[in-house]
């Protein structure tokens, strides 16, 4: 009788336990599933945004390029967002002229017209803003940022160093 009354206080002290182990990792998963989230979107936005950058500065590069720099930055980053179309997603693009670097093809592209290099910049906010689980406020950071240079001839269309 006494080992049958042991038992059953034994088991009476585990009730409960699955509920509490699951209320401690409910929000570690939550945070997982956004971690993972948030990354493959970042991902799916940068392998989009190289290709989208590209094909913009290509065709509208080089008709830019002889315009001033802010305008042809506002005019190749409202391409690409319009393009990208994902609200998470800020594009901005800057053109410069490229480095004074004395090399082959510095000097080749001098001669038909200035390079410019265009910096178009991707950043991503990830998805919430912040939120509080288990009475923890958390917030991911500002935002991941993901660059890509090109340099284009303002000399002939389509041509990229």
């Amino acid at each position: 009788m006494s080992g049958a009354r042991g038992l059953s206080s034994l088991c009476r002290s585990r009730d409960g336990q699955m509920a509490v182990e699951m209320a401690v990792l409910m929000p570690v998963c939550i945070v997982c599933a956004l971690v993972v989230f948030n990354l493959c979107r970042f991902v799916e936005a940068c392998a989009t945004f190289d290709r989208v950058a590209l094909d913009a500065v290509i065709s509208q590069g080089t008709d830019l390029s002889r315009t001033s720099s802010s305008s042809a930055g506002r005019r190749l980053a409202a391409c690409i967002t319009d393009t990208l179309a994902m609200r998470s997603c800020e594009v901005s693009v800057v053109a410069q002229l490229a480095s004074s670097r004395a090399d082959a093809h510095t000097v080749l592209l001098a001669a038909t017209g200035t390079p410019v290099t265009y910096v178009c910049t991707l950043r991503y906010r990830p998805w919430p803003a912040s939120f509080i689980v288990a009475g923890l406020a958390l917030s991911p950071p500002l935002a991941l940022v993901h660059e890509r240079r090109l340099v284009v001839c303002a000399f002939g269309a389509g041509t990229v160093v």
